[in-house]
């Protein structure tokens, strides 16, 4: 009885306390024809007062605004035909319920019936149709029961009619019943769940009321308890539509969810219900009408219940149809597709995996199973990570790693990790694999072109300028070195023996070179016979015994073709700290130039 804020609401409240009321007021003998008829008036008032107020709730949608004022005037009719059953009461003309009474009543419920079968009910096509058939067993089966207990010979006069406008409120009450149920079942009602079946409960305690009334009119029954059963249920009805405006945002058409609907059950109560009745009716010996109303009605259920589960056996048929074409096509997507798709856990292990393993790694899908994903990837894409390929409800990630190979190399792919956990059906995280080896090897290839020379095969200007940065970007600045080396004698060798020649002495120096450097220590060639050499961590006097080795190594003599040649270096040295490595370039060039002043280029 709270509000979706919290609060407690207490005209809800206050309907529930005086519902309960009427016990004691009905029960100790203090109500009667006057006081009965005044509440029920009373609360019809309140019913066309809560109705108009969800006719006009803003977030109400179209059709549910429709509906509730359909309701608004069935609530009127109600409060004016029991409005004047008050009055008569008042003038004191008995019990006996008039006919003006009962024709605004069932006009009005007739109103709601309408409303209901006009309210989209969702669907199309068979799924509409099983809702109409599961209407017309439902009804049909009312329709029996009431066939055989309201058809009674014996009655006539003014008894006869009170039973006829009984069975006439009857029917609309049920009718209003199954209707409600039927807007509850379909997903598109435009009231809330809780609502619709409190909403069913007092229609069918309004029904089972009347017929109760009737009952007990002819059974000189306790004082008052004839108005209770004709009057709780119409609290419960006034608590609904109260507790219908508190929600304050009725479902409808609008936002109906998919997958809402559900299978009623009535149609196969209605169908055991009127089988039941028709062995009973067949124990009274000979079948008179009401038994062959019983029996017709029987056959008419059996055969609508037939057509019901022939239409829903039509649907299952061509489900399973479509299944099995769709599972066809998706199996042909997977086994002929160039990629991989694999299924894991969180933790790596491999719960599925498509027939392109066979191609992309050369191993049977089924031997991938159970196995873990971590350990076929290569050791260094698992640095500072557990392998897992984790990225959140719903997302992806796509990353470039390696995975093992059946020969034992290891060959570069494009995976895209989507954590599909959230979702029932898979509970895993989908890995869609595809191979890039000749990409990635092409790239490499391009990346080692713009960064390398491409006659000794040491780095370039570039890749030199990249570690140079690199250094400077290093947390500890620490002390850093440069070498500039330029060949003396080198343009002589060229000029004699010619280009090829010369480009043989630079390989060799440039093997030679790198023969001398230790760990994270680059050689480049800048261009020509100029070559420089970066040295992380390397003090200024390390430096220069390095560079004393360098010149006296380029200085030994090389067979190049059938003879032997020699050139000489010229090494400048500069030193500093990380940061400062264009600086240093520019003073190990002086520092060279310096140097090759002062010696004598060789002769060959």
């Amino acid at each position: 009885m709270r509000r979706r804020g919290g609060s407690a609401d207490f005209v809800l409240i206050a309907l529930v306390l005086g519902g309960l009321s009427l016990f004691p007021l009905f029960l100790s003998g203090l109500g009667g024809d006057r006081v009965s008829w005044t509440v029920q008036t009373a609360i019809d008032v309140l019913d066309v007062y809560l109705a108009r107020a969800l006719a006009a709730h803003p977030d109400v949608p179209a059709a549910g605004r429709r509906f509730w004022r359909a309701v608004l005037v069935a609530c009127g009719s109600c409060a004016i035909g029991d409005g004047f059953q008050t009055v008569l009461a008042y003038a004191g003309a008995g019990s006996q319920i008039s006919v003006v009474q009962t024709g605004f009543v069932v006009t009005g419920m007739g109103i709601i019936v309408v409303a209901t079968l006009r309210h989209p009910l969702g669907g199309e096509g068979r799924q509409r149709l099983r809702l109409w058939l599961d209407a017309a067993t439902v009804l049909t089966g009312v329709a029996v029961f009431l066939w055989y207990f309201l058809l009674a010979p014996e009655l006539s006069g003014p008894q006869a009619v009170d039973r006829w406008g009984a069975a006439a409120t009857v029917v609309v009450m049920l009718l209003m019943a199954f209707g409600l149920l039927k807007l509850v079942f379909s997903g598109t009602a435009p009231f809330s769940r809780l609502g619709g079946m409190l909403g069913f409960l007092g229609l069918a305690g309004t029904a089972l009321g009347v017929t109760v009334a009737g009952m007990l009119t002819d059974a000189d029954p306790p004082a008052g308890v004839m108005y209770l059963v004709q009057l709780v249920p119409c609290v419960i009805l006034a608590c609904t539509l109260r507790l219908q405006l508190v929600l304050a945002a009725p479902a409808g058409p609008e936002h109906a969810r998919p997958g809402a609907q559900r299978p009623s059950r009535l149609p196969y109560v209605a169908v055991i219900a009127t089988q039941l009745l028709l062995v009973n009716a067949l124990r009274n010996g000979e079948p008179d009408a009401r038994t062959w109303g019983v029996a017709i009605g029987a056959v008419v259920i059996t055969v609508l219940v037939l057509a019901r589960q022939l239409s829903a056996l039509r649907d299952n048929e061509r489900l399973v149809t479509e299944v099995n074409q769709q599972r066809e096509w998706f199996r042909a997507l997977v086994q002929n597709t160039s990629d991989l798709t694999v299924v894991v856990e969180r933790d790596g292990t491999v719960r599925y995996a498509s027939p392109a393993a066979r191609r992309i790694l050369g191993i049977e899908p089924d031997e991938l199973i159970g196995t873990s994903l971590c350990d076929r990837m290569d050791p260094s894409d698992l640095a500072g990570s557990d392998g897992r390929p984790a990225a959140g409800p719903g997302l992806n990630t796509a990353n470039q790693m390696r995975w093992r190979h059946a020969d034992g190399t290891y060959r570069w792919l494009d995976v895209i990790s989507t954590d599909l956990y959230h979702n029932p059906d898979v509970r895993g995280v989908v890995l869609n694999a595809r191979d890039a080896s000749e990409t990635r090897a092409l790239h490499d290839e391009l990346e080692r072109q713009a960064t390398h020379d491409a006659l000794t095969g040491l780095a370039n200007r570039v890749l030199l300028q990249r570690r140079i940065d690199g250094a400077a970007d290093a947390p500890d600045r620490a002390a850093v070195s440069m070498l500039l080396i330029d060949l003396d004698g080198f343009k002589m060798i060229n000029d004699r023996f010619g280009h090829h020649t010369g480009d043989q002495v630079l390989v060799m120096v440039a093997e030679r070179l790198g023969g001398l450097l230790g760990s994270g220590e680059v050689a480049a060639r800048l261009g020509g016979d100029e070559f420089a050499v970066l040295l992380p961590g390397v003090e200024e006097q390390a430096a220069a015994k390095l560079a004393d080795r360098i010149g006296t190594v380029l200085a030994e003599p090389m067979m190049i073709g059938d003879r032997w040649l020699t050139v000489g270096a010229s090494v400048g040295v500069a030193s500093g700290r990380a940061g400062a490595g264009d600086r240093l370039l520019r003073e190990a060039d002086a520092a060279m130039y310096r140097r090759k002043h002062r010696r004598k280029a060789p002769v060959p």
